[in-house]
């Protein structure tokens, strides 16, 4: 997909470029800067040491030396003064020009830390939406592969009062302790019984409202013995083939629908979803293409379907929503929410330590 979210050491990323968060001299500092100087070696200082320095907010680019990439993009970012001096300006800059030498340089993939995030103070939250908001404007334009690369959830957090809500959420529908109670032989629990308390005292959901039914080992004994099954009449094969012959339209046939009942373009389509042309490209040309789970939900995001739309589209991909999942519910939070931005449930899912969208 375009734009990645992982963690890793960025010194290690085998891509076309990646962005050195350094200060103004380019010769090398702590941080980011300082680990990449001395993974790339003495080569990268005696070059940098011909570049003159570099204001904030511009970029330059410059050889990779021992590095597994090809480019290091020099990028100086803002020092954190409250927000009053032109920092955000400043930082977007830096995405801004680091991508453009990107482009130039006909790099495909670039590598960026959270600029600015570290020593020079800016606030993570803040400098993570600077950076999805210029890099998604820049490859809704251009056709390239985007890192953010974070080392812990610390330098990647959404808002706090998000996360709580979304917690809240899965709390009130997530469902594998019902199944992990299940699966232990944990007692049922009638309705009369008095609800147990969490440690804070607040009612814990009941796991059951019923007694069980059967378990599943008498159900097998007591139907051990089955009766052979008939064999296929000419009737029964003549209605199955009747049923193939009515078979449903696919998922790449309700996507490509649902992207004219829209209005939008295919590139405004699969750019809003995070997902890359050539995948669409293989979705479109094969109507029975079969995408992951993610994949469908993120093209069920961009075309800001409802719900029950949502259900359906996956559906066709051979997918449901279910109440066991975090994944599944976290999306049907936002969804709910009639929230819709992919980055921003992108950054939720990160939170959570669940697969991304696209």
């Amino acid at each position: 997909m375009p734009i990645q979210i992982i963690r890793n050491d960025i010194t290690k990323l085998k891509c076309d470029a990646i962005v050195n968060a350094a200060n103004n001299s380019l010769l090398g500092g702590g941080g980011v800067d300082g680990a990449i100087h001395r993974a790339a070696g003495k080569g990268l200082l005696e070059e940098c040491r011909t570049l003159g320095g570099c204001d904030t907010g511009d970029a330059k680019i410059t050889g990779a030396y021992d590095l597994p990439c090809k480019y290091v993009i020099h990028t100086v970012g803002p020092i954190w003064n409250g927000g009053y001096s032109g920092e955000e300006v400043l930082l977007r800059s830096c995405y801004r020009r680091s991508l453009e030498l990107a482009k130039k340089y006909n790099c495909e993939s670039v590598a960026f830390p959270l600029i600015s995030s570290g020593a020079y103070g800016y606030p993570k939250e803040q400098a993570l939406h600077v950076a999805v908001d210029e890099i998604s404007a820049f490859i809704f334009e251009n056709d390239m592969l985007v890192y953010i690369v974070v080392f812990d959830k610390q330098s990647f957090r959404v808002s706090s009062k998000l996360v709580a809500d979304i917690a809240e959420y899965i709390d009130e529908h997530y469902v594998d302790e019902h199944f992990m109670a299940r699966s232990m032989n944990i007692p049922y629990m009638p309705d009369s019984a008095p609800a147990p308390k969490s440690a804070s005292g607040r009612a814990k959901p009941r796991l059951f409202g019923k007694k069980p039914e059967k378990s599943a080992p008498d159900v097998c004994f007591e139907a051990s013995y089955k009766a052979p099954a008939p064999s296929p009449t000419d009737e029964t094969m003549i209605d199955l083939s009747h049923l193939i012959d009515s078979v449903d339209e696919s998922f790449s046939q309700m996507l490509l629908r649902k992207i004219d009942e829209k209005g939008m373009s295919d590139a405004e389509c699969y750019k809003k979803a995070n997902i890359d042309r050539k995948l669409f490209s293989k979705i479109r040309s094969n109507p029975m293409y079969r995408p992951s789970k993610p994949t469908a939900l993120a093209f069920a995001i961009a075309l800001e379907l409802p719900l029950d739309e949502t259900v359906d589209l996956l559906r066709k991909a051979g997918y449901a929503l279910s109440h066991s999942s975090k994944f599944d519910i976290i999306i049907e939070y936002f969804i709910r929410c009639r929230e819709y931005n992919i980055f921003t449930i992108n950054e939720a899912l990160f939170e959570f330590d669940q697969p991304l969208l696209g």
